[in-house]
This record gives C-alpha cells, sequence and structure tokens, in this order.
C-alpha cells in the first residue's frame, strides 16, 4: 500500500488511536530520564517496552552503559524494499529553577499535555512507537522494514547515537523526530562548545602595570570576534542553514577587585555549515588569539573543547537533498495526513541526526510533534493532536518509502 490510498491511510489512523500514543507519552512523561537518575533511561525503556510488547512486537535492549540501553524494534513487509529508521531519544534535561508545578505530571490542559519531555522528545517517542503498532496490526508494510531506535544521552555526549553508528547500523533513511511542529526539516549546523582559557599575572591593583590583566585579554578577544570574525559568516552563508554563528555565552575570571586577574576562561558556542570542521573553527579563533598575544606579551592562551559536550564523534552539519526519495516519501505522507507538505526548512538545533548522516551515512530529516522553543523550559507542552498526526505521517512515510 501506498501513503496515498485513502483506505491504508484510514486504515492507519484507526489503528494508531487504538493504540493510543497519549497514554503513552503520559507513561513516558510521568517516568523521569533526566541527568542525575541512577540508571537515568532505563526505567523509561521498561515503559516503552511492555508498550511494544502489549501489541506483540518484540524488542531489543543494548546496553550502552550500565542501566543506559538503547531501544530497538523492528516491523519488516513481506517483499525486500528500503530501511527506514525513526529514532528519538529517551533522556530529558532535569527541571528548570522556579517549574511551576507540571514537572512530570502529564497534565492535560486545554488540548495539551504538559511535562518535562513532552516537547523534547518523548512526544515523537509515543508517536513512533504508536506508528509501529499501526504497521504490525494493520499489516500495511508490504515491503521492506521500518525499525524504532530509542536511544540514549542526546542531551549530553548522545553516546546512544554513537553506540549505534559505531556498531554498524545500517538504513536507507531515517527520521528523527525532535520537534518541528511535524514540519519537514532537511538538517541543521554542527555545534561545537569551546573554551577558551587566558592566563596572565597577578599584581596589585595599585600597579596593574606590573601584570598582565587576563580579563583585559578575554575583553579584547571578545571584541576582536565581533569585528574580524562575525562579519566573515555573511559571505558563507548556507542557502538553507544560513551563515555559521558563535556566541559567547560564559566569561569566569580574576580574584577580587585589587588584584589583577592571573587567569580568565571564557566559553564560545559555534555553529557550523557543512564543510566546516573542528579544526577550522580553532584556527580562525587562533588567529585572533595570537593578535591578543601579540597586544600582550607574556599571556598564554589555550583553546579547547568543553568536556561533556560529545562523546567522539565530531558534531558536525548536515542536509538531506530535498531530492531524495526520505524527503518525497515524507512529504507525500504529510500531504496525505494534513492535506500539505509545508515549506521544507533547516532545524535551529543540534540533533543526533548529524551522527546518522555524516558519521552513519544515513540520509536524515527531522520531523516531531511540539515547537521547540518549549523545550527545556518550564512552560513545556504539546499539543495532543500533533501527537496523532505525527504517529499517522511516520506510518505514512513508512508505507511510501519502504515500498520504493
Amino acid at each position: 500500500m501506498r501513503a496515498n490510498d485513502p483506505d491504508c491511510i484510514a486504515k492507519i489512523a484507526a489503528a494508531i488511536e487504538a493504540a493510543d500514543p497519549i497514554a503513552l507519552l503520559a507513561d513516558l512523561v510521568r517516568t523521569p530520564s533526566h541527568p542525575g537518575i541512577d540508571r537515568q533511561e532505563e526505567a523509561v525503556v521498561n515503559v516503552l517496552e511492555r508498550y511494544l510488547a502489549g501489541f506483540h512486537l518484540e524488542a531489543k535492549r543494548v546496553e550502552v552503559a550500565p542501566g543506559r540501553p538503547n531501544l530497538l524494534c523492528t516491523v519488516s513487509g513481506s517483499k525486500p524494499g528500503r530501511h527506514l529508521l525513526l529514532c528519538g531519544h529517551s533522556d530529558t534535561v532535569p527541571l528548570n529553577a522556579g517549574d511551576p508545578g507540571v514537572a512530570f505530571s502529564a497534565e492535560i490542559r486545554d488540548g495539551r499535555m504538559l511535562g518535562r519531555g513532552t516537547v523534547d522528545m518523548k512526544g515523537a517517542l509515543a508517536a513512533m512507537a504508536a506508528a509501529m503498532v499501526a504497521l504490525h496490526q494493520t499489516g500495511t508494510l508490504g515491503a521492506g522494514a521500518v525499525t524504532l531506535g530509542a536511544v540514549v544521552d542526546e542531551e549530553m555526549e548522545s553516546l546512544g547515537a554513537e553506540h549505534l553508528v559505531r556498531g554498524g547500523f545500517s538504513a536507507d533513511g531515517a527520521i528523527v523526530g525532535e520537534p518541528s511542529g511535524n514540519r519537514i526539516y532537511l538538517g541543521h549546523k554542527g555545534l561545537e562548545w569551546l573554551s577558551i582559557e587566558f592566563l596572565g599575572r597577578a599584581a596589585h591593583g595599585g600597579t596593574p602595570q606590573a601584570g598582565i590583566n587576563a580579563i583585559v585579554a578575554a575583553a579584547r578577544f571578545v571584541s576582536r570576534v565581533t569585528a574580524e570574525l562575525v562579519p566573515r559568516f555573511a559571505p558563507r552563508a548556507h542557502p538553507l542553514l544560513g551563515p555559521p554563528t558563535i556566541n559567547c555565552g560564559t566569561i569566569r575570571g580574576g580574584d577580587q577587585p585589587s588584584t589583577v586577574a592571573a587567569s580568565c576562561t571564557l566559553t564560545v558556542d559555534r555553529r557550523a555549515l557543512p564543510g566546516e570542521s573542528y579544526s577550522s573553527m580553532c584556527a580562525e579563533l587562533e588567529e585572533l588569539l595570537a593578535a591578543v598575544r601579540a597586544e600582550l606579551p607574556g599571556l598564554r592562551t589555550e583553546l579547547r573543547r568543553m568536556p561533556g559536550g560529545m562523546a567522539t564523534m565530531e558534531h558536525v552539519a548536515f542536509v538531506t537533498e530535498a531530492e531524495h526519495p526520505i524527503v518525497q516519501s515524507a512529504s507525500s505522507a504529510c500531504r496525505a495526513v494534513r492535506g500539505s507538505a509545508g515549506e521544507l526548512g533547516a532545524f535551529q538545533a543540534w540533533t543526533d541526526g548529524a551522527l546518522l548522516s555524516a558519521h552513519g551515512g544515513i540520509p536524515t530529516i527531522i520531523l516531531g510533534p511540539g515547537d521547540l522553543s518549549l523545550a527545556h523550559s518550564p512552560t513545556e507542552s504539546v499539543p495532543l493532536a500533533e501527537i496523532t498526526e505525527a504517529a499517522r505521517i511516520y506510518a505514512a512515510t513508512a508505507l511510501e518509502f519502504c515500498a520504493g
């Protein structure tokens, strides 16, 4: 069957309703899986595994770290065809300070579910699981295979996605369910978190000329970034992703007002385009640092990647061509489910999709329920209608894509 078959779409929709992704999402949200919890994602994986087993779907756990398993579940057609990966992460960020009280409640209010993870991204996981159930229950997947991959640790080092890629997992296409309002995003910029340490020389505040002020050095560097580096970005703009960006996020230095600061540390968020790399970005920054060192003889600087931002794989950019079958299949599914494919766009945050695409060789798109601006926020919530809509789009995309 194809995604543009009305009878097929109706059958899938009925099966998704019976699979009740909203109830599954509530169970997932009520099960915290943020950093600081022992065996962080295990309880969420238990919920997901029990749900799939209730519909006679067998899932496989792959231990990434103690108590932190990826979960894989596959539905196969009877004929050869393409393999589609539906990928989502089972971890969340912690609650915000001053959370208004929704926390892990999964409260439903005005057609929305509230709570941590509703948007990022247990909503997509619930929709993906329901799509798997619908494909299995209806027998509509005549060819190929669909795998649900629930991976750990996306919010920190992407250990789960790295483990999937390093383990040799292969597919012909993937959908990462980060919140896009169920629109199709073709890729996003790369991401590096960098730490720059300025090492000067302490002196009394009454004789500042005897020291080398590391805070002043950092300020001069930030000024050069703004005046010299940022203007270089606009001419490099990618047709879809736009220009690269840099943000100086934190600065810490000095001991007290009457001491020349001997050290200062600046942290930077650098968003990259295809073709840029960690080494090329560092080279540009080192050029500016060299100029600051020349102005302040005796100053030392150290530029490095911040720990905890990634496991081993570089967090590069990726873009999937609009003509690729995964894009065309998702567009067809969106037209069948909601009447329009919408405009193809770019995601504004980094996702595991870059690891799947750039390092795993799997053409990838981003499509999931929810609004990115609500992710990581104390007002995180998702429209219930987008959960069921996403499940229908995932299933319809599988029918179209896997048939080839």
